[in-house]
């Protein structure tokens, strides 16, 4: 098969990185590089995936933790796609004290955390489907972390700007703003203790011998060890849920991922604990209209683009909840003729003000939506937390490797001599007594991280990914139509100017909602949209609150694979 069929005509700033063995895409150079070495040593893509994932918990603290959540997402040689996730709340978790104390609101701090996920995912990844030691992906981290690496402008900007939120944590403000500023541009900064922890999890997997024995150890060495403890003692001297006992019974949960159609490819989303479904309802509320008649980016396309995915964040307000718990109707949710249903209120002439109504996907509408009691009252702001990163990597052999790690290590206190901040996801939380992304024992927060791979024709494999919270679902839906319905290379596709809806509730407390807003890079017009009922807000171009979507185009007939990287944030493609 020609991969050039697919292309039309782009501009973009940057090239295409064209690889004809294998390629990696982070949010970061040097992770990039480590995943790219990783390869070259004989790896495969999911030990690429992982090193490349460690190095990002590291390079992009300011976004990402070792501590925090990496749902990650695997398409094998032999087509089996698998996806795993976030940690759950506490078993101590009692939604009724936000009630009895708090006036439903969910308070800032240590009970936001859930049983971190990330080590055990990236080992249980390597367990099953790498072939490498958790020594050999790790190692790239450890020198980042032990020896230091030059603090680039992204990463100032970003610790400056949440320098008074750092501070109020000692252990947090000793690593991130030594001296008490935040660490200039191009000096060297150091996570010496985080660098320990790893070393101390790849000393623990040596001293067991055998590979699988040896990621055990690893596991254990955090789960088990004296990094659990220290992380529990931390939680019960400061007032917070987690202890030893949800730390050593947690193991990295794997699925099937959700999946639709859309036109000739196969698309594959997390679960219903993420923002997957929801992604791919607005596809298919799409597919039944010729958005390349509309014209990329004209005032029709972006409406009914935004229309589409307000219907599918309705019915995510409705019924998405950690599917353990929940009886999530995704057979119906993700159905063709129940698109057909919602498409129907698409109304190409004017905007819904606000959320439209959720469907009847149990048969019977379920109640207008309310905000959560943890919403408060007046939290009609625009969310500027950026947060997470998202990674992808095809080899020769035809694996895929996708990952959206989060919780950023200066999002709460990180854990004394551990460099760990344990996963504060819990500000994902609903306390609503009947939300189905509601506070409980064992229950896995609702999140907006979503790794996600299309497949077409069975040979070609698109991974694609962003961070962005609310915003990282409807950039991956932007970049993967400029691919699929415009022909553009994956690198114009990232380029390409967005615009994103904020007419629903937001996945991180406060869950502000701004009924009606639609933000927009300059270069897209504005006034039609006006006219048709959106509040917009005209953004500069190139905007990084606009996601920062990385993308790989591998065609398994040729081998050859191109990569895009978006300029937006610090986000780098390195490949052979």
């Amino acid at each position: 098969m020609d991969i050039s069929g697919l292309f039309g005509p782009g501009r973009p700033r940057r090239p295409n990185i064209i690889a004809r063995e294998y390629v990696v895409v982070s949010g970061h150079y040097y992770a990039s590089l480590a995943g790219f070495q990783v390869l070259e040593a004989g790896g495969n893509a999911i030990d690429a995936g992982v090193a490349t994932g460690l190095a990002i918990e590291v390079l992009e603290s300011q976004f990402v933790g070792f501590g925090g959540v990496a749902p990650i997402m695997v398409r094998l040689a032999d087509g089996t796609v698998r996806v795993n996730g976030v940690g759950p709340w506490p078993a101590a978790a009692d939604i009724n004290l936000f009630h009895a104390k708090y006036n439903g609101r969910i308070p800032d701090g240590l009970l936001h955390t859930v049983v971190p996920s990330a080590p055990a995912n990236w080992i249980e990844a390597l367990r099953r489907w790498g072939t490498m030691s958790f020594g050999d992906v790790a190692a790239a981290a450890i020198r980042f972390a032990r020896d230091g690496f030059p603090v680039y402008p992204f990463f100032h900007e970003i610790i400056k700007d949440k320098q008074h939120e750092i501070a109020r944590h000692p252990s947090t403000a000793a690593i991130f703003l030594p001296n008490g500023e935040p660490p200039p541009v191009g000096s060297i900064f150091k996570q010496e203790d985080l660098a320990r922890t790893l070393q101390f999890m790849v000393d623990a997997e040596r001293a067991a011998g055998d590979r699988q024995v040896g990621l055990q150890a690893a596991h254990d060495a955090f789960y088990r060890g004296d990094i659990a403890a220290s992380i529990a003692r931390y939680q019960r001297e400061n007032g917070g849920w987690l202890v030893e006992a949800d730390l050593a019974s947690f193991r990295a949960k794997v699925e099937f991922p959700c999946r639709t159609h859309f036109e000739n490819f196969e698309l594959f989303g997390c679960g219903a604990w993420s923002q997957g479904p929801m992604l791919l309802e607005a596809l298919n509320i799409l597919e039944g209209i010729d958005l390349a008649a509309l014209g990329h980016n004209s005032t029709a396309y972006v409406h009914v683009l935004t229309e589409a995915l307000k219907l599918a964040a309705a019915d995510r307000e409705a019924y998405f909840g950690d599917p353990d718990f929940e009886d999530v109707p995704l057979n119906v949710l993700l159905s063709k003729n129940y698109a057909a249903v919602r498409r129907a209120l698409l109304n190409p002439t004017k905007a819904w003000p606000g959320l439209p109504p959720a469907g009847a996907a149990r048969g019977v509408a379920p109640p207008p939506w309310q905000p959560d009691p943890s919403a408060g009252s007046g939290a009609e702001i625009a969310s500027d937390k950026p947060s997470t990163s998202f990674l992808c990597v095809a080899d020769e052999h035809g694996n895929v490797f996708a990952a959206t790690p989060s919780d950023g290590t200066i999002g709460g206190p990180v854990v004394p001599g551990t460099g760990v901040l344990p996963s504060m996801w819990g500000s994902r939380g609903y306390s609503g007594l009947d939300h189905p992304g509601r506070v409980g024992p064992g229950r896995r927060p609702r999140m907006s991280a979503n790794p996600a791979i299309a497949i077409r024709d069975g040979s070609l494999v698109m991974p694609f990914g962003s961070p962005g919270s609310e915003v990282l679902g409807q950039a991956m839906l932007q970049v993967f139509l400029n691919q699929a319905v415009f022909g553009m290379d994956p690198q114009s596709a990232t380029e390409a100017s967005r615009f994103a809806s904020y007419s629903w509730p937001e996945s991180a407390l406060p869950h502000n909602y701004r009924p009606g807003a639609l933000c927009v890079e300059a270069d897209i017009p504005s006034a039609g949209l006006e006219a048709l009922g959106h509040r917009v807000e005209v953004w500069p171009e190139r905007k990084y609150l606009a996601g920062s979507v990385v993308t790989i185009q591998a065609d398994l007939a040729t081998g050859i694979k191109w990569a895009g990287a978006d300029p937006r944030r610090t986000a780098y493609a390195v490949g052979w």
